[in-house]
């Protein structure tokens, strides 16, 4: 009997599960999805226990305690029938510092995640959260990040490679089991009021450090957006890699002085440790494998997003950094109208000088 191609073979999602449910991202998911009246079972899964308002929201969403790195995960599948696996357990890079218990969390969690889908009859869908660090950060980088284009400097540590390596066990499931429609989501960095990212932190210090010399472009991607991604690709019969992020670029600078704060420039080398001496204990930590991205940015091409997958952000680029200034309760160090009379003194003193 011929194979069926994974794209037609996908049914609508009857009964769903969602790793990493005690995240934003996996916990906001698991709660769109229970609200959608023709998904007949949600089953949300993690080895913490979500927040009480997280868990309210749910609804009638099960919550089932395990660990993914365990068997019990294909037992699950199994009993329950899961037709639909959300892996957005590696949400957990929004926050937690990486480590060696993390690298064993995402790589052996994403293998036995596969490994039980494989075994699962009933699994005819995989959606899996990555992220735009696989792209790495370099000086020779494209202008824009399609996703068949290959990082010029792969990741060799943290998020950005474990997430390859995930991505590689993933695909490999797919040959495995062509009958199993695969999906990998590429998000860029997010911003929001809700969600304490990497990002959020280091433009929430008042002194901000950057890499003297080096003009980054970024680009964002809102919080509710990144739900709405995930939430879209979930019911969606498309299949491939997706980079997902919002319209339009910012340069690091830009965005530091959109947000109020002082922009403070230190050789890369120390861009991390001098972070670090500026953020606060509760923020989530900025880590040396990113100050490549705070060095040359990055920006992806998002044309297979629009035109393939059929969705398109809500909030641009700008509107997410906007959006961010104004609900995140940061505070100002210097107004829009005092840096544009600081700007207007350092031409003038430019024009003494000619």
């Amino acid at each position: 009997m011929p194979d069926t191609p994974a794209s037609e073979a996908a049914p609508k999602p009857r009964t769903v599960l969602v790793t990493g449910a005690s995240t934003f991202l996996g916990g906001y998911l698991v709660a769109r999805l229970a609200a959608n009246p023709d998904i007949e079972r949600v089953l949300a899964v993690d080895s913490r226990v979500p927040r009480k308002d997280l868990l309210r929201r749910m609804g009638r969403a099960e919550f089932l305690r395990l660990d993914i790195r365990r068997p019990a995960i294909a037992k699950t599948l199994a009993g329950y029938e899961v037709d639909t696996v959300v892996h957005a357990a590696t949400s957990i890079m929004d926050t937690a510092a990486h480590s060696a218990a993390i690298k064993e969390f995402n790589v052996v969690g994403a293998m036995q995640v596969c490994a039980a889908c494989q075994r699962t009859p009933s699994v005819k869908r995989l959606v899996l959260r990555s992220t735009a660090m696989v792209y790495g950060a370099s000086s020779r980088d494209p202008s824009h990040f399609a996703e068949g284009t290959a990082a010029v400097r792969e990741p060799k540590r943290g998020y950005g490679r474990d997430l390859l390596d995930v991505e590689g066990y993933v695909r490999g499931l797919g040959r495995r089991r062509p009958d199993i429609a695969i999906t990998i989501v590429r998000p860029q960095a997010m911003l929001g009021a809700r969600i304490n990212t990497r990002m959020s932190s280091y433009l929430s210090m008042p002194i901000v450090p950057t890499v003297i010399g080096y003009q980054p472009r970024l680009q964002f991607l809102h919080e509710e957006d990144a739900l709405a991604a995930m939430e879209h690709v979930t019911l969606s019969p498309s299949t491939g890699t997706f980079n997902i992020a919002g319209e339009g670029v910012v340069t690091l600078t830009q965005a530091i002085r959109r947000v109020g704060h002082i922009e403070l420039p230190v050789p890369g080398g120390l861009l991390a440790p001098i972070t670090g001496v500026f953020q606060d204990l509760r923020s989530a930590r900025l880590r040396t494998s990113q100050t490549e991205f705070l060095t040359y940015g990055r920006v992806l091409d998002t044309t297979r997003m629009r035109t393939e997958l059929g969705f398109v952000p809500r909030f641009t680029t700008s509107d997410t950094l906007d959006d961010f200034i104004a609900r995140s309760g940061v505070t100002p160090v210097l107004g829009a109208e005092s840096w544009r009379g600081f700007e207007k003194r350092l031409v003038a003193a430019a024009h003494q000088l000619q």
